[in-house]
């Protein structure tokens, strides 16, 4: 398995399957509207969107897409098993911002979950729908979603071996966003060095306890 990022929550994975190898998955890919210039004339098997808002939907710039997955519910693709996860994008019952989609998806032993623009704590419920969770990407930059205070204590729900941070502020980035080290510092970690390009086997990560992974951000 192969995780790249494109900033924001955008990221591509690269995996195999029984079915077919080198599988090529992208998560919530954003517009230019946030200030950075995202990658154009991507080929995708899959593309999972977490909920209907510029920075997470853009799937014009895509030249091909076999699948667009923007809702609940549990799929087979190409020998992968994929849930989508009802959420609220605020604490308030999606009163304010309305719903989110969780994603999980399990490949070459490794469970990971992209938690889209959560701004809740999860429920019994949610917990158990995602459980076990090797590969955890999360929102820590709020306000829109699950500040780095907040991120730390759903982190601590899900207990994944590493963890990956997204939607925080970056160069050029016109929301009103927090930076990585302010998630870092609620983590108790030191600095990080960024990963351009995160390779992963399902041997690597059994003696991992929630080891923090900054992914440097590709750019096309």
């Amino acid at each position: 398995m192969e995780i790249r990022w494109f900033g924001h929550s955008f990221f591509e994975l690269t995996v195999d399957s029984k079915v077919k190898k080198e599988i090529k998955i992208f998560f919530d890919p954003y517009s230019s509207e946030i200030g950075l210039a995202p990658p154009e004339n991507l080929e995708a098997d899959i593309v999972f969107t977490s909920h209907n808002h510029a920075d997470h939907n853009n799937l014009k710039i895509f030249k091909k897409i076999d699948l667009a997955i923007t809702g609940a519910g549990e799929y087979s693709v190409k020998g992968l098993d994929i849930k989508g996860i009802p959420s609220f994008h605020d604490s308030n019952e999606g009163k304010d911002r309305g719903m989110n989609i969780i994603y999980t998806l399990e490949a070459e032993k490794i469970k990971l979950v992209h938690l889209g623009d959560l701004g809740q704590s999860l429920t019994e419920e949610q917990l158990k729908k995602i459980d076990g969770v090797d590969i955890l990407m999360v929102p820590v930059g709020g306000p829109f979603s699950l500040s780095g205070k907040d991120s730390v204590k759903v982190i601590k729900q899900i207990e994944p071996k590493i963890i990956i941070p997204m939607h925080y502020k970056l160069p050029g980035v016109k929301l009103d966003l927090k930076e990585v080290d302010d998630f870092l510092k609620e983590m108790g970690v030191g600095e990080v060095e960024p990963t351009r390009k995160l390779s992963i086997k399902s041997s690597l990560l059994e003696n991992k306890e929630m080891e923090v992974v900054v992914m440097e951000r590709i750019k096309n």
